[in-house]
């Protein structure tokens, strides 16, 4: 059952944060749907302009309806993830979204405000939430590139006037997460005290978290036995840290890179140990259920597994 954003925000606010997850074809979505079947949790399917480009529209949709009747006790929302404006408005308008992100964030903090503002009236028009973005996360994804140097966090005063102005619906923040595998170095982990104010300056405000992919050394290291070459280094936000945000406002975590590294490793490994294979539904069946299991285990440390009977009773 397709839910608005708001209506799961609504009733996870302080209580747990919702998985948000991308997906680009049929074995990440069938993976998606049975772990969070497994894990009693709601979710949310988020579509990128990249993968739009990549599948079709039209394709991304028929997929999700068809998980959508093949998992009838499911609960989750559809969302554009990284909009930019006319993108937006074309997700809007096609009926199909429950939320959509317009992402400003590396405008001047007057010209976010004007394009986020403009994308807010035409969405909640037609019933729709929107989620900005103020701060910068260093990293890469897609077509999002951000320099280490001009990263920085988000700054509570200015969350207050942005939301004041802007009138988003959700603020996703920066608070020491970053795009792709290459996170932290040394212990640096995630800033609470930021996070804190924030919350503190815009209280009800679901904040949101990007960037938050582990990066499991386990994973990696498994790929660079099958063949990869990804930096050993590579790290990402202690997945423990998730339960301690969730009182802080934090009601939506944006998931992506971990599952690639899934569906990396589980090709890598299989045609590795079978070079004669070239059936791709075999692997593709190992994937699905490897990412099952991966989304279930997220479920838990969202602390979101198990509530899925709530959540259907507060939707009714």
């Amino acid at each position: 059952m397709i839910v608005t954003t708001a209506d799961l925000f609504r009733i996870a606010y302080g209580r747990f944060a919702v998985g948000a997850y991308n997906i680009n074809n049929m074995e990440q979505t069938l993976g998606l749907f049975r772990g969070h079947a497994e894990a009693q949790a709601p979710f949310i399917i988020q579509i990128s302009k990249g993968a739009r480009k990549y599948a079709g529209i039209p394709m991304l949709e028929g997929i999700i309806r068809a998980a959508e009747r093949m998992f009838p006790e499911a609960i989750f929302a559809v969302h554009l993830d990284h909009g930019d404006e006319q993108t937006c408005y074309d997700c809007i308008d096609s009926g199909f979204y429950s939320s959509v992100m317009i992402d400003a964030s590396h405008e001047e903090f007057a010209e976010n405000v004007a394009i986020t503002r403009r994308v807010v009236e035409r969405a909640h028009a037609k019933g729709l939430s929107v989620e900005a973005e103020l701060g910068k996360l260093g990293g890469v994804e897609e077509d999002i590139s951000v320099d280490a140097k001009h990263a920085m966090l988000t700054d509570a005063h200015e969350a207050k006037l942005f939301v004041e102005q802007s009138l988003c619906d959700s603020l996703a923040v920066a608070i020491g997460t970053s795009h792709g595998a290459y996170k932290f170095s040394g212990n640096q982990g995630l800033h609470f005290d930021r996070c804190t104010e924030i919350q503190h300056a815009i209280p009800g405000v679901p904040l949101v978290m990007h960037g938050s992919s582990s990066v499991p050394r386990s994973e990696v290291e498994r790929i660079n036995a099958a063949g990869g070459a990804i930096d050993a280094s590579a790290s990402g936000v202690n997945e423990d840290e998730f339960a301690r945000a969730v009182p802080l406002g934090v009601t939506k975590v944006n998931i992506d890179t971990d599952g690639r590294l899934v569906w990396t490793r589980v090709n890598r490994e299989y045609f590795r140990d079978k070079p004669a294979e070239f059936d791709f539904r075999k692997p593709g069946e190992i994937l699905v259920r490897e990412y099952a299991q991966f989304i279930a285990h997220k479920a838990e440390k969202l602390l979101s597994a198990g509530t899925l009977a709530d959540v259907r009773s507060a939707l009714s």
